[in-house]
């Protein structure tokens, strides 16, 4: 009677498992992360590969057969610039695809889009709950408005420029000396070391410099900057030759009336 009631607990525990099995498989993939759907101008575009390499884009870029097949149709067009720009979108898929830890499908939704791509893009990214990635103006406008989650890369470009580009100039606080002697070290709000040349001396005061150029590396980005060079301060002893201009002119401003006064004098000695 005992073995019984260990064989029927066991079959149950088992049963037990491969119910939570099951269900924990059914809420993972329900749970599973959204797809990106990839746009004719991110693939023409080219910059979603380094996007890729770095490893930011956590999901699987979709790329719809119709977006290949608008590629391949502007790719046999007589326009030369249109060809040799759907040719490099063509060669950005097969890069994406070479690259390690980046999961990308051709989603095989048909070869053309009757409606036009964007619309078929639309469709597809409330149809699967996905986002899309682009870079047109006008398909981001028309996806936010529809509740549609954009990926744009020119977003994504411009919260990465530099706070300042070569050429521009601020005042900065130097806070201490830099690799070299005549380097002195400061930084921005963001917290971006900028070393200003030939500025050892003026380490601990407020300077006005100008960006030369910016240097990006995996530690984080550096700037490089030299010193304005402002007008010397005007001295008193420096103002002098201007006064002695102005006695100079007074002094000839007086001539007529010295002439008057000399006239005067040799008719009172008569």
């Amino acid at each position: 009677m005992e073995i019984i009631t260990i064989i029927l607990l066991t079959i149950t525990l088992l049963e037990v498992s491969y119910l939570v099995t099951v269900n924990s498989k059914q809420l993972l993939s329900k749970g599973k992360i959204k797809p990106i759907f990839v746009d004719t101008s991110v693939l023409i575009d080219g910059r979603i590969i380094a996007v890729a390499q770095s490893g930011f884009i956590d999901g699987t870029l979709s790329i719809p057969r119709s977006v290949i097949g608008e590629l391949q149709y502007m790719a046999d067009q007589s326009d030369s610039d249109k060809r040799s720009r759907a040719r490099y979108g063509l060669d950005v898929v097969a890069e994406l695809q070479a690259i390690p830890g980046v999961k990308v499908e051709i989603f095989q939704d048909g070869s053309r889009a009757e409606e036009g791509v964007d619309d078929r893009l639309l469709h597809l990214a409330k149809k699967y709950h996905g986002s899309i990635c682009t870079i047109d103006f006008n398909l981001n406008k028309v996806a936010r408005v529809e509740d549609i989650t954009v990926l744009n890369v020119n977003d994504l470009a411009m919260s990465l420029r530099m706070s300042y580009l070569p050429g521009e100039k601020m005042l900065l606080d130097l806070t201490q000396k830099g690799q070299d002697n005549h380097q002195a070290v400061g930084h921005l709000a963001d917290g971006t070391m900028v070393v200003v040349e030939h500025a050892n001396n003026q380490i601990g005061q407020m300077v006005e410099i100008e960006f030369i150029r910016s240097l990006q590396t995996a530690a984080g980005k550096m700037m490089f900057a030299k010193l304005i060079d402002n007008k010397p301060v005007v001295r008193n002893d420096k103002r002098q030759p201007g006064r002695q201009n102005q006695n100079q002119n007074r002094r000839r401003n007086n001539k007529p009336f010295q002439a008057e006064q000399n006239i005067v004098n040799l008719i009172n000695k008569q």
